[in-house]
This record gives structure tokens, C-alpha cells and sequence, in this order.
């Protein structure tokens, strides 16, 4: 690396840097606003385990005080052979510490219990967002950073609840409580131990400032190896077919050593702060130490209260020591908070309606229900790709998009399933804006059929009933049939209880987009969506689903969008698009005798199949 690039990078990092920080106030607000939020149903279970922790330090704060009380008592115990006094304060000291082992021991599991709760809640709420979340919003966050919210920063809060949150509360107790006892004890070396504050609380506000930065860019640079991670193994076919594996290794060593640097400046900053706080309270022992001898000397302090004092200063020092260790975590708890909390933030871009509309039964003897985009405007960022958009469909026609790539067929196919909203303009269904349905009318009207569709982990039947929830294996079977998937489920060795795998993984592309037919019409929708639905299908198994289409389309509303013509064929009208624009509509036949774009496209098609 040159010097010059070492200078970008370093002027990169310093932007950053500010950056962060001014950001840092609305991220820390939002996250203790989301915090609270979850903390808000266990209040009695927050103050239960406040309590406990307070009667812990103070059981705590009475060992130090009794030992001196009892050195001082030695010259009595020595002159009068009276253990009574002696006895009284061991039996003190002794309840002391039982009442700070059965406290402590119950703030700890206090703690866990909140943790596990506000975890398990926090999961819920996570899993559920990202699903509420549209496809607009997953495309430009990818999977990577999903795993990353949903596993590594979650695991970053269990590890706060379960190693540094007693630590946390019980070190913050401890100082103010050990602090007041030492002024009440003896306010002059009190004094001492004051002198030693200013170098501890500018160490203490570089360590969080400085921690707090080093923290945030850990938590982005491993969301960056997660997400090269998951993309590299997602596809593994493209990478070892186009033999990528010595690039993604580059791309994934720069991104590792990444991490390894944002790491190891987290660790050095402990290096600096870990013995900076061991140094100062030394200092201060030593010099509490030579003053109190001093005093003791000239007889104006007992040595049982320099003992106590010491015994104190030790104590003052250690949750210092302690909030150190744990530092790392509570660093790397608050920035997943930051980013889970800013996920959670993100509003639906396709929110539910506040009083949803009901829809009336289909009119007529058809199923379907008449659709219309009224001066529908929509663009992708900067790019416009339907501007001031009309098309009326009547109920129970099939209607076929076709034009170029990127004239925006699937953009209209997206819009009517509602997987967006238009930026302007209207789409309804029966006279009803789809923005004022409820989402579990919207998916019962209008089904998406895609050539990438999913398949769940379970059987054939599972992922067939998907479309109908509860439906009978007699229907599963029957929709199957009527797709033309029957044949080859039947032919498995368990038939519709065989397993699909992961993400359909054992069956081809072609089963698998039978059986999401199948799962589509099971649902028996209104409106039926097929965004190159038949493009994964040999040409048998495409005929077979034509059969099939021009029977359960029967009387249905459908939107065909296909570069196979073929497919076209069953249309009852075929509209043309080119950017974004309408400009060839009617019947198949009818196209066809004109010299239009529609002609040119059918017979381009003709010559690719010869």
C-alpha cells in the first residue's frame, strides 16, 4: 500500500469518525429508547433486582467497617479478657456476608431471567419486522446483514445479560456507596483519594469515546464478513463453475483482516485503560497509605479506621478494574443495539391500512375481479420506469405483458400483488385501492407466481398446502392433477410425503415450479400473477400447465407476463410494452396480423426455436 493511499484511508477513517460521533447522540437515544421498551413489562422484576443489589453492597460495605471495629477493639479484648464485644462483631461480620452471598446470588438470577425475557422478546419482535418488511427494503439489505441482526448481534446482548450487566449495576452501586462511606469515615483521606478523580475521569471519557467508536466499526466490519460469507456460499454453483474461488478469498481475507484490525484496536484501547485505572488507584493506596501512617503516629486516627480505609479503596478501585474487563462487551451490546434498534425503526413501505376496506363478493358468474392502474407513476431510486401508467382489466380476463427487458412488465406484476406502492397514482381491484386492504385479504385475492419461487424445508404436501391452509390431501392431490404435477409426485418413492430438502433443493427447477402451480391454485385466488412463471419448464411440462391454465383461469382475472409466446397464446389480450407505455393492445391473433412490435417479437421467437 503507498503512503498517499495510506493518507486517504487515514482522512477516511478521521471522517468517519466524526461522522460516527454525531451520529452517536441519536443512535445511544434510540437504543435506550428501545431498551426501556423491552424493560417496560419486568419493572417489578427491574426494582426487585435494583433492591437486591443495593442490600448486596451494603452487606459488603459492613465487612470493611467491622474488621476495623474489631482491630480496635483488640487492646480492650487484650486488658479485659472479654471476648463478648469481639464475639458480637465477628457474628456481625458474619451475617454481613451471608446476607451479601444469598443477595447476590439472587440479583444474579434475577438478571438472567430479565435477560432470557427480554432476549426471547427482542428475537419476536426482529423476526417479525423483517418479515412485515417489503421486498424493496430486502433487496438492498441483504441476507448477510439479516444473519448478522438476527445472530451475531442478539448473541451480543445474551453476553451483556449474562457476564456484564450485575457487573455494570453493582460496580456503579458500589462506587457511590463506597465513595460516601470513606467521606463519612475520614473526610481527610477522603481528600487523598479525590486527587486522584480528575486523571481517572479523563481516562474513563477517552475509554468511552474512543471504545465507542472502535466498538461500532467491529460490529459493521463482521456484518461485512457475514454478508461475503453468505453470499459466497449461496453461490457456490456460479463460484466454482466460473472458477471465483481465489477471488472471493481476496475479497474475503480483506475484509477479515478488517475485522482483525477494528479488533485489535478495541484491545489496545483496553491496554491503555486497563493499567491506567490499576496505576492510579496504586497511587492512591500509596499515598493513603503515608498519610494515614502518619496520623496514626501522631495518634489522631485508630489504626482499625486506616485498615477500614484501605480495605475501602480497594474496593473503589476494583469495579473500576471490573467495568474494564467488561467494557468490550457493554461496547459491543449497545452498537448491536444500535443497528437492531434502526432495523426495528424502519417503517413498512407497505403498511397495513388503519381501517381497512372489505371487499365485495366477485359480481357475475365469474370468479375474478376487475383490475385497473390509474395513472400509476413508479421508479426504482432515480429511474422512472412507469410513468402516469393506465390499464383497465376487466373481471375474467387473461391479459399477457410482453415488450423488451426492463419496459417494466414486472414492475406492473409487482405493484398489483402490492410487493410496492406506487409513488403516484392508484391501483385498485373492484374500485378499491389495494393500499386499503388488509394484507391477508390482499394475499387471498391476488397470487404471485415467479420463476424463482420457494420451496419450505418438509414434504410435497406441506408446500402444496401452503396455498390452502388445512386443505385435505383429496384437494392437495386434485390441484396437482390439475396442474400436471400428479405424475411425477406419484412417482416418488414417498409420493407427496417425500421431502423437498432445503429450499426445494432435491427437486429440479422444473418440480419445483409445478408444485408452487399447485400451491397457487390450491389458493383459488381472484387475481393470478405469473411473472415468467413457464420459463423453468420443458416443453411437455409446459403444454401440460397451458391445459391446465385455460381450465382453472376460467372465469378468473390473470396477468401473464412471458418471453415465451407460447405461453402467450392462451391470452385472451396481449398488451406490448416499451418503456414504461403501453403502445400494442389486443387479441393474439389480432397482433399478429399487424406489422407492430408484437409481430416483430413473435417472429424472433419463431426463429429462435428452428
Amino acid at each position: 500500500m503507498t503512503a498517499e493511499t495510506q493518507a486517504w484511508r487515514g482522512i477516511a477513517a478521521e471522517q468517519e469518525d466524526e461522522i460516527t460521533g454525531k451520529l452517536g447522540t441519536l443512535l445511544r437515544r434510540r437504543s435506550r429508547a428501545l431498551l426501556t421498551d423491552l424493560l417496560g413489562p419486568y419493572h417489578r422484576l427491574v426494582v426487585t433486582i435494583f433492591l437486591l443489589i443495593v442490600a448486596a453492597q451494603l452487606a459488603a460495605l459492613a465487612g470493611p467497617w467491622l474488621i476495623g471495629v474489631g482491630i480496635d477493639k483488640i487492646p480492650q479484648l487484650v486488658r479485659t479478657h472479654d471476648s463478648g464485644p469481639m464475639a458480637l462483631v465477628i457474628t456481625a461480620f458474619a451475617a454481613s456476608v451471608m446476607v451479601q452471598a444469598v443477595a447476590t446470588r439472587s440479583y444474579i438470577a434475577g438478571i438472567g431471567r430479565l435477560g432470557g425475557r427480554v432476549v426471547l422478546e427482542l428475537r419476536r419482535r426482529l423476526f417479525a419486522h423483517f418479515q412485515a418488511l417489503p421486498v424493496a427494503f430486502h433487496e438492498h439489505y441483504t441476507s448477510g446483514r439479516v444473519i448478522s441482526r438476527q445472530v451475531s448481534d442478539i448473541d451480543s446482548i445474551v453476553d451483556m445479560f449474562d457476564e456484564g450487566l450485575a457487573s455494570l449495576v453493582s460496580a456503579v452501586l458500589s462506587l457511590v456507596l463506597i465513595g460516601g462511606g470513606m467521606l463519612l469515615l475520614d473526610w481527610r483521606l477522603a481528600l487523598v483519594v479525590l486527587a486522584g478523580t480528575p486523571p481517572l475521569v479523563w481516562l474513563s471519557a477517552w475509554f468511552r469515546r474512543e471504545s465507542a467508536i472502535a466498538y461500532r466499526r467491529t460490529r459493521t466490519t463482521i456484518a461485512q464478513v457475514i454478508v461475503q460469507f453468505v453470499e459466497t456460499f449461496g453461490g457456490i454453483r456460479a463460484v466454482q463453475a466460473f472458477r471465483r474461488e481465489r477471488r472471493n478469498e481476496e475479497i474475503f481475507g480483506a475484509l477479515n483482516q478488517e475485522y482483525a484490525e477494528a479488533t485489535q484496536r478495541s484491545q489496545r484501547l483496553l491496554a491503555i485503560f486497563f493499567p491506567g485505572v490499576t496505576l492510579v488507584g496504586n497511587l492512591a493506596i500509596g499515598a493513603v497509605l503515608l498519610y494515614g501512617g502518619f496520623r496514626v503516629i501522631d495518634h489522631q486516627m485508630q489504626v482499625g479506621v486506616l485498615v477500614s480505609f484501605l480495605l475501602y479503596l480497594q474496593r473503589f478501585f476494583d469495579p473500576l478494574i471490573d467495568l474494564s474487563q467488561f467494557y468490550s462487551t457493554f461496547q459491543s451490546a449497545g452498537a448491536a443495539l444500535e443497528k437492531i434498534s434502526g432495523v426495528l425503526d424502519e417503517p413498512p413501505s407497505v403498511a397495513e391500512p388503519a381501517d381497512p376496506v372489505a371487499l365485495a363478493s366477485p359480481s357475475g358468474l365469474g370468479r375474478g375481479r376487475e383490475v385497473r392502474f390509474d395513472d400509476v407513476r413508479f421508479g426504482y431510486r432515480t429511474a422512472t420506469v412507469l410513468p402516469d401508467f393506465r390499464l383497465t382489466i376487466p373481471a375474467g380476463q387473461t391479459v399477457a405483458l410482453v415488450g423488451s427487458t426492463g419496459a417494466g412488465k414486472t414492475t406492473v406484476a409487482r405493484l398489483l400483488a402490492r410487493l410496492y406502492d406506487p409513488l403516484g397514482g392508484r391501483v385498485l381491484l373492484d374500485g378499491v385501492d389495494v393500499r386499503e386492504l388488509d394484507d391477508r385479504t390482499l394475499r387471498r385475492e391476488v397470487v404471485l407466481i415467479t420463476q424463482e419461487n420457494f420451496l419450505f424445508s418438509g414434504s410435497i404436501a406441506d408446500n402444496i398446502e401452503l396455498g390452502k391452509p388445512g386443505a385435505s390431501r383429496a384437494e392437495i392431490e386434485a390441484a396437482a392433477t390439475a396442474i400436471g404435477a400428479h405424475r411425477f409426485i406419484a412417482a416418488l418413492p414417498d409420493g407427496y410425503d417425500s421431502e423437498v430438502g432445503p429450499s426445494g433443493g432435491r427437486m429440479s427447477a422444473g418440480q419445483r415450479q409445478l408444485i408452487s402451480f399447485a400451491r397457487a391454485f390450491l389458493a383459488a385466488p381472484a387475481v393470478l400473477v405469473l411473472d415468467e412463471a413457464t420459463s423453468l419448464l420443458d416443453i411437455p411440462s409446459e403444454r401440460l400447465v397451458q391445459e391446465a391454465l385455460r381450465t382453472i383461469l376460467a372465469g378468473r382475472t390473470a396477468l401473464i407476463i412471458a418471453h415465451r409466446l407460447s405461453t402467450v397464446a392462451i391470452a385472451d389480450r396481449v398488451l406490448v410494452l416499451e418503456h414504461g407505455q403501453i403502445i400494442e393492445d389486443g387479441s393474439p391473433a389480432e397482433l399478429l396480423e399487424t406489422a407492430g412490435e408484437y409481430a416483430a417479437l413473435h417472429a424472433g421467437w419463431l426463429e429462435s426455436l428452428a
